[in-house]
């Protein structure tokens, strides 16, 4: 992924959706790049529900995850993408839309039905993460989280997750063996080395299935930009 100025803040304060911004960017062209990738390591095994983690915090977690929910819907896929990050959430300020209802408000009054908005993208819809938990720890973990994610992912094609990073707090950890694959992000001249290692080693130590990193904010060549810049 490129450092670009389309990543800033439009005038309503939301940010982060190239995909959607400028979709003949070079950006956005990485992230279908990223989505043809998916496609081809789904080839022996079905890819339903995928996590997105990092490294460390600032890495860029949430904006690929937005970002790839929009070109994976771009496809014809009915993808959700679920706020899972209840310590920092950000779909919901990506997307335009209100914190809660959410998932901890489905969570916590047992037998509602969770509140998905629709993203302004056909086909992708948004749980938000909801009113922020006393205690996010017990929430990521609980049986009624497990259960309401897989009636989740049942109604449609791919569903994505945010979590917060797994080098910081276990979350991701505990997730990660529950879904069909997992990618890390790691923030080029962000992201220390050994940080990004044990991330990894972490993931590796409860099975989770790493299906590769992306490797956020590289800058582009000159050349790149200029062939961008032209219209190609």
């Amino acid at each position: 992924m490129s450092a670009d100025p389309s990543w800033a803040p439009d005038r309503n304060g939301h940010g982060g959706l190239i995909t959607a911004r400028s979709p003949r960017s070079a950006t956005a062209d990485a992230y279908r790049t990223l989505r043809t990738n998916l496609q081809f390591s789904s080839i022996d095994r079905d890819l339903r529900t995928l996590l997105v983690t990092s490294a460390g915090q600032g890495d860029g977690k949430t904006t690929v995850a937005a970002n790839l929910g929009v070109a994976l819907a771009e496809s014809g896929q009915r993808v959700l993408l679920v706020d899972c990050d209840l310590r920092r959430p950000g779909l919901h300020a990506i997307f335009g839309l209100p914190l809660s209802p959410g998932l901890t408000n489905a969570l916590v009054q047992e037998g509602t039905e969770p509140v998905t908005s629709a993203a302004g993208v056909p086909g992708l819809s948004v749980l938000t993460a909801g009113d922020p938990p006393p205690n996010p720890a017990e929430f990521i973990a609980s049986a009624r989280l497990r259960a309401l994610l897989e009636r989740l992912s049942g109604a449609v094609d791919l569903m994505l997750i945010d979590s917060p990073p797994v080098g910081l707090v276990a979350d991701a950890a505990a997730l990660a063996p529950s879904v069909d694959g997992v990618i890390l992000v790691v923030s080029a001249g962000r992201t220390k080395r050994d940080l990004a290692q044990r991330a990894k080693q972490q993931l590796d130590n409860v099975g989770a299935r790493v299906l590769g990193a992306v490797l956020n904010n590289v800058k582009l060549e000159r050349k790149v930009r200029e062939y961008y810049a032209t219209g190609r």
